[in-house]
This record gives structure tokens, C-alpha cells and sequence, in this order.
């Protein structure tokens, strides 16, 4: 598949994990204050949680939309781009 594709995708996911598990989290701490169990959902949450952080970081969702790489051909003195 193609870089930025990937890219994209795991970016996405990890978008859309994270406020999942929040929500998930939310559940489990309602459902415990009323004395039901919450453990299994608790458990779940933080996981899903802890996997759109970590796809949001495994993508570099903070740095941004991946770049081709620049590099500088000392024979000709251009700059050539890698894809």
C-alpha cells in the first residue's frame, strides 16, 4: 500500500479509538457508581484508549502529513526527490 495511505489510516484510527475508550470509560464509572459490574467494560476502555494513543503516535500524527524525502545529488548539485 502506499505511505501516506498507511499513514492515514492508522492516523484515523487512532482518532477514532481514543474518544471511543473515553466514552467506553465513561460507561464503566456510570455503571459503577450504580453498583452494576464494570470491570470487563473498565478494562476494555483502557485499552482502547491506550490504542488510538498509541496509533496517534506510531502514525506522527503530531508532525504532521508524511513528506517525501529531499536529498541533494552532490555530482549535479540539485535536489532530488525520494519517494
Amino acid at each position: 500500500m502506499n505511505k501516506k495511505l498507511i499513514w492515514y489510516i492508522k492516523a484515523q484510527a487512532g482518532v477514532l479509538l481514543f474518544p471511543l475508550g473515553l466514552c467506553l470509560f465513561g460507561e464503566a464509572v456510570s455503571e459503577r457508581i450504580a453498583g452494576e459490574p464494570w470491570f470487563w467494560l473498565g478494562t476494555l476502555s483502557l485499552v482502547v484508549i491506550n490504542s488510538g494513543v498509541g496509533l496517534m503516535i506510531e502514525s506522527g500524527l503530531i508532525s504532521g502529513f508524511p513528506k517525501g524525502e529531499v536529498t541533494k545529488d552532490e555530482s549535479t548539485d540539485e535536489v532530488a526527490k525520494v519517494k
